[in-house]
């Protein structure tokens, strides 16, 4: 058994899936394994994908999923598989960084020394914003975006997730919150699942150094934002912003439900009051998101979100 399990979850990714295997594969750090599960592509990956298996027999496992299952089941489900000390996150369509596995597992390793081992932990870290053509448009993601990838306690990632799933790294204690309990229906995406789980059980670990080239393109499900479209969308879309944080409400709710057993009587708390936002009126809808600080990142997204919440 590997020590390190990279998840890989694929879908009609034919154009960039070989070049990212190829980046994992020159890792500095060679005690992995890479599964990758194929979510019912239509392109040609499932057949690119079984040549590496052959090529790279003990080292690349593939699957594909009966149906599909969407990129936050495929992911979650594929976490619940291994067996593994530590799992990698890794999307199709990126390029890892060769010292990406080491300094990662480094940080982790350090975390559990910190607290300790069996502490449910998840390390991430800043990435290269790159064009499909590999051409470097930001330094760092987190800058690019605005967004301060320090604000990891539990009332902001209910409001606002900092983790990028393509950088995260968990340990076995949090693998196992995950798979000894129902999958979830209600998460946006599976890396704020995660963040959710790492900020109310255990502790979030940020590395800042950008770990691989995060590739944007027309068929990400979620990439880089520039901060400017991102104000121009959030002037131009109020209806959607009322969407998104009654859906980031419903999936604080589930959550709240699924683990109300091992929660905190604290953290019960200050999720259901997050949950049920929408249930009260608008000056303590107001209040509680000051009181208890479900925030965003920077003054102008917080604004914002007084004027929809």
């Amino acid at each position: 058994m590997s020590k390190v399990t990279i998840i890989m979850t694929t879908y009609n990714g034919e154009k960039y899936v070989m070049e990212q295997v190829e980046s994992i594969l020159s890792s500095s750090y060679q005690d992995f394994e890479l599964l990758i599960y194929d979510d019912g592509s239509k392109d040609a990956t499932w057949s690119i994908l079984e040549q590496q298996e052959k090529l790279y027999k003990g080292k690349i496992h593939v699957f594909q999923n009966e149906r599909n299952l969407g990129v936050t089941h495929n992911f979650l489900q594929a976490i619940c598989h291994s067996t593994a000390e530590y799992i990698m996150l890794c999307d199709q369509d990126d390029v890892w960084k060769p010292n990406k596995i080491s300094h990662t597992l480094k940080k982790m390793q350090q975390m559990e020394e910190k607290y300790k081992k069996n502490l449910p932990i998840a390390v991430f870290t800043d990435a290269t914003v790159v064009n499909q053509d590999l051409k470097v448009l930001h330094d760092s993601f987190f800058k690019a975006s605005h967004l301060d990838p320090f604000q990891t306690d539990l009332s902001h990632l209910l409001m606002e997730n900092k983790l990028i799933g393509c950088t995260v790294m968990i340990n076995a204690a949090l693998k196992t919150i995950i798979k000894e309990h129902k999958l979830p229906q209600l998460a946006r995406f599976h890396d704020g699942w995660i963040a959710l789980i790492a900020a109310a059980f255990g502790r979030i670990g940020y590395l800042e150094e950008a770990t691989l080239l995060y590739r944007q393109h027309g068929q990400n499900v979620v990439g880089n934002v520039r901060f400017l479209a991102y104000l121009k969308n959030r002037i131009t879309s109020i209806r959607r912003q009322k969407e998104a944080l009654l859906a980031q409400q419903s999936q604080a709710g589930e959550f709240c439900a699924l683990y109300k057993n091992i929660l905190t009587k604290d953290n019960i708390h200050r999720i259901s009051i997050f949950a049920n936002l929408h249930k009260v009126n608008f000056i303590t809808r107001k209040y509680q998101v000051i009181h208890f600080r479900y925030l965003k990142t920077g003054l102008i997204r917080n604004v914002g979100l007084m004027i929809i919440v």
